[in-house]
């Protein structure tokens, strides 16, 4: 009888680590299990240098979603940056996004301005302003040899 009682506390104390490591996943991962409560936008640069899948979005320097993902337009010749959004964050037409670095040397992150239009961008649009990263490399390049 003692043995089974050990077994039984042993099966439950296994069945709540069990427990407990699903939901630091889903929390850690920052998965959902009940529905997504972001909206997908598109956003066109000429250029993403540095800038990952996961990286921050951010208006007025707070976090609203993430990339999602960046793929290469062949036909356009340009970086299409997959936009995860966080559904109450209702933006207009005429919203600039800028690929920026958080500090002189940090991670790219996407930056959005609002504008002042009223229509509203809906799951799917593309956000038509966009503003490509700054290159430093290139801009000492140019110092250096003179092409400024």
């Amino acid at each position: 009888m003692q043995r089974v009682n050990i077994e039984i506390m042993v099966g439950i104390f296994v069945v709540i680590g069990l427990l407990c490591v699903g939901w630091l996943t889903i929390k850690l991962g920052q998965m959902s299990i009940m529905g997504d409560n972001h909206y997908q936008l598109i956003a066109r640069f000429q250029s993403v240098s540095g800038l990952t899948a996961g990286a921050k979005i951010e208006i007025a320097g707070v976090q609203i979603g993430q990339v999602d993902g960046i793929l290469f337009d062949q036909e356009l010749q340009m970086a299409v940056v997959s936009l995860k959004i966080k559904k109450d964050i209702v933006l207009t037409d005429d919203v600039i996004a800028s690929v920026k670095t958080a500090g002189l040397i940090g991670d790219k992150y996407v930056k959005l301005t609002p504008g002042g239009s009223d229509e509203v961008l809906k799951p799917g649009d593309i956000i038509t302003e966009t503003e490509s990263t700054l290159d430093l490399e290139e801009l000492i390049s140019k110092y250096v040899f003179g092409g400024v």
